[in-house]
């Protein structure tokens, strides 16, 4: 399988989907004006990541998180001069400066810097060598990074990227507003909480990108990535004729967590419980009522427990198409508010609505075009 095209063609977030539902070995290589990166993947999951869009090397990141000193980062880098066909990561293990464990840690906060960077282009190349491990020949001036022992999800990393991305942006909006003149008036209610909700702030900050989504896959993500600000763990599931499938996950503690979700279906019509959540298509916050099938939902996610759940129907063409499950059964821990949840499933189920009818009406203009 070769992989070519450009970003404002197909989005890195489809990109990423798609290697990782078909279980992809490889490289993906990206050139931008900002700059290159790579992407490696072994059976679906991110292994590896770097790119020259980033400041510091993985080296730096070892210091900051204080694992190594800088003065033997220094004796690291003047080591690598000499032995370019190695990454600052490989030459500390060898000099004995850091353990594999310690790597892998750091690694994977690496990489997930660097697929937040990289969501954010919105054009460039890209280029996907099926088993191509060597990333010699994409790397250039760039340090080759540490290749993780077990790999990260693609959707995992899309949300914690999203995540990221959002915080840089709260953060910015929060210097914007320090800046302002001392003695301007702000209009409108007061916070006596000690801050915005997340879920406000949430919808405020992702509505935006619900206007003109990429693809439905781009949707379900916002709907994951939106829900993953307020509770421990989810699981987006599609709703059929009579079954529940699973397409996509938060928070999950068990292995292999969005290969696992997608295997996952349950005849929801045979369960009391979901058939009436389903048919009745309104949010849902309390006790799940316990049934051969809610106990096989619990123990597919990991849980064979029946803690509090919050289940958020999406209606799209007047029928609910998916079924957002969330709890907080890692602490046991009371839900925070939801309404800004509910007002973006409610336009997501529109953008969704929007997105299939402008596929149909490119399918009609396909046929009148044959």
């Amino acid at each position: 399988m070769s992989l070519v095209g450009r970003l404002e063609d197909l989005a890195l977030s489809d990109i990423l989907q798609i290697l990782s539902i078909g279980k992809k070995t490889g490289t993906l290589a990206i050139r931008a004006e900002e700059g290159m990166a790579f992407i490696v993947f072994r059976n679906g999951l991110v292994v590896r990541a770097e790119t020259s869009m980033l400041d510091n090397t993985i080296g730096h990141d070892l210091v900051t998180h204080g694992v190594v000193k800088e003065p033997i980062l220094n004796m690291a880098l003047d080591v690598k001069k000499k032995l370019p066909g190695k990454s600052v990561a490989e030459v500390l293990l060898d000099i004995g400066s850091v353990s594999r464990e310690q790597l892998d840690k750091v690694a994977k906060k690496r990489i997930e810097k660097v697929v937040s960077r990289l969501t954010g282009l919105n054009n460039g190349d890209f280029h996907f060598e099926l088993d191509n491990l060597d990333v010699g020949g994409h790397a250039g001036r760039m340090d080759t990074g540490w290749e993780v022992s077990k790999g990260l999800s693609a959707e995992y990393l899309l949300i914690e990227g999203a995540r990221q991305y959002d915080e840089q942006a709260s953060h910015k909006y929060a210097e914007e507003d320090l800046s302002d003149e001392a003695g301007e008036e702000h209009w409108g209610d007061e916070d006596t909480g000690g801050g915005e909700r997340k879920d406000i702030f949430a919808l405020r900050s992702l509505t935006q990108e619900l206007r003109f989504p990429n693809s439905t896959a781009e949707i379900t993500l916002l709907i994951l990535r939106f829900a993953s600000d307020i509770f421990e763990r989810g699981v987006l599931f599609m709703v059929g004729d009579r079954e529940l499938t699973g397409l996509g996950q938060f928070g999950l503690d068990i292995e292999q967590a969005d290969e696992r979700v997608r295997e996952i279906v349950i005849p929801h019509l045979e369960s009391p419980f979901l058939k009436k959540i389903i048919s009745g298509g309104q949010p849902y916050k309390g006790d799940i009522e316990a049934d051969d099938f809610t106990r096989q939902l619990l123990k597919e996610i990991g849980d064979r427990t029946s803690p509090k759940a919050a289940l958020f129907p999406i209606i799209t063409e007047n029928r609910v198409v998916a079924l957002l499950y969330c709890d907080n059964a890692l602490t046991d821990s009371s839900f925070a508010e939801t309404e800004g949840l509910e007002i973006f499933i409610d336009q997501a189920g529109l953008a969704l609505e929007k997105s299939l009818l402008q596929k149909k009406l490119l399918e009609m203009q396909k046929e009148k075009e044959s």
